[in-house]
């Protein structure tokens, strides 16, 4: 349920974008940063989360989380300007890094033995087809129907139902020996996304040489510096960068920024398409996405099963090259593209295969004990994706704005569809370079007590 509401806000919020530019007069960066607020804030925090699990309690964590959550959806409903949605945005993302670390790390202590587990894995996975298959189509009825804050209102009552559930039926569950906070390591984790991030959004408006950009990315170059050898020095670091020493597991965490930066580019593009250069309504643009999340809820359970029976490689060679051919005809994305084209590249796109080799490769050296900080690590590197792929993709599309945007958006949007095929191909050849026995073999230099396999 944690994982269904969350999924959803990401389909249901892109959906919405047209009308909240419309209704709250948001610039493009305006938009970016409606999205970008959430991801940036849960990137930010999930390993402090995870690692706050693990030595609290999970299921006191998530339920912390689960509240959080649906307080800041309540409040995004209500928000009278652009600033308060963006700033509620990030009250929601402080609950949400609560939950997909927290409830995997349950999953991971629960089921134990590793084919059971993989099983598990096809089950969570199908889950975020389910809540982007229900997303674009929920999202459409709620905006045409009700107006953009409606879209909030779904993540109330099944955030409170997933409370007492919570309560009722999930066990509680500690680490015998957690990790020590790290408030430094947080401070410089969140400095370093938070200013690059702001300077590819802003970029494009204040321009790439004024003073404001360039000194956001020199704080965050700076801070980057600092934390690198501020984590090797600490005993309990907030990132262990010892794990990066593994190819799957430095693999992994490539394969999730470039295939999540990949996805939030495409949402993000394609609802504005879609509304403002299309001219169809928030229900119609919803179906017209419903071939990508249809196949994602048909494709994701079987990737676990894949990754439980044979490893992560098929999954992640098909994943690579779907999305890279999905982007070759939108790369000629214009006003009167044919629907079966669309409907093609959606398909192609379809997501489903990608998930769970991530997280399987990601925290397959990690120790069941710390399984939220596990879990953490790769839904982080999703999150980072995610933020960095709306920044430079909308920051992209800005440039090359001029004059009436609907008219201008199909054409400016071209570069932006062939970074998203890079990505696409830097999925397929990491997944090829890092599902090796040499790549294989340096995972076992990672000490590693008990192996955990786990998904998004």
């Amino acid at each position: 349920m944690s994982l269904f509401i969350v999924g959803l806000d990401i389909t249901i919020v892109n959906i919405a974008l047209p009308s909240l530019r419309v209704d709250l007069h948001s610039s493009v960066s305006g938009l970016q940063w409606v999205i970008d607020a959430y991801s940036l804030v849960l990137a930010s925090l999930l390993v402090l989360s995870g690692s706050t699990a693990d030595r609290v309690g999970r299921r006191r964590v998530f339920q912390i989380g689960l509240a959080l959550f649906t307080l800041g959806s309540l409040a995004c409903s209500l928000a009278p300007s652009l600033g308060w949605l963006i700033a509620f945005r990030a009250l929601q993302a402080v609950g949400g890094s609560m939950l997909n670390p927290v409830a995997m790390s349950i999953i991971t202590n629960t089921f134990t033995e590793p084919r059971e587990r993989a099983r598990a894995i096809g089950v969570w996975g199908g889950v975020v087809g389910l809540s982007m298959a229900a997303g674009p189509l929920l999202g459409g009825v709620l905006v045409a129907g009700l107006g953009w804050r409606s879209i909030f209102w779904v993540n109330v009552p099944v955030g409170v139902a997933a409370i007492v559930l919570a309560a009722l039926f999930v066990p509680e569950s500690r680490a015998a020996e957690p990790r020590g906070l790290d408030p430094v390591g947080q401070v410089l984790v969140l400095v370093t996304l938070a200013s690059v991030t702001f300077g590819i959004i802003e970029g494009p408006n204040a321009g790439w040489a004024s003073p404001l950009i360039l000194g956001c990315f020199a704080v965050g170059a700076a801070a980057l510096a600092t934390l690198i050898p501020y984590e090797n020095r600490r005993a309990q670091p907030l990132l262990d960068l010892n794990v990066f020493r593994s190819v799957p597991f430095s693999g992994a965490t490539l394969i999730a920024v470039c295939a999540f930066g990949g996805l939030g580019g495409f949402l993000f593009l394609n609802a504005i398409y879609l509304q403002d250069v299309r001219g169809l309504s928030a229900l119609q643009a919803g179906l017209y996405t419903l071939p990508m999340a249809l196949t994602t809820a048909v494709i994701a359970p079987l990737s676990g099963r894949i990754v439980g029976a044979r490893g992560p490689r098929l999954p992640l060679i098909l994943a690579g090259a779907g999305i890279a051919l999905a982007m070759i005809p939108l790369s000629r994305l214009a006003a009167d593209t044919p629907v079966w084209v669309l409907a093609v590249s959606y398909v192609l796109f379809g997501f489903g295969m990608v998930n769970a080799p991530i997280t399987n490769t990601a925290v397959s050296g990690m120790p069941r004990a710390q399984a939220g900080v596990a879990a953490a690590i790769a839904s982080t590197s999703r999150q980072v994706g995610s933020s960095l792929g709306v920044a430079v993709i909308g920051a992209v599309v800005a440039s090359g704005l001029g004059g009436d945007t609907a008219l201008r958006f199909a054409v400016a949007s071209h570069p932006a569809w062939w970074i998203i095929f890079v990505c696409g191909v830097a999925i397929l050849t990491l997944g090829l370079v890092t599902t090796t026995a040499r790549a294989r073999a340096t995972a076992a230099r990672v000490e590693a007590p008990e192996p955990v396999t786990a998904a998004i």
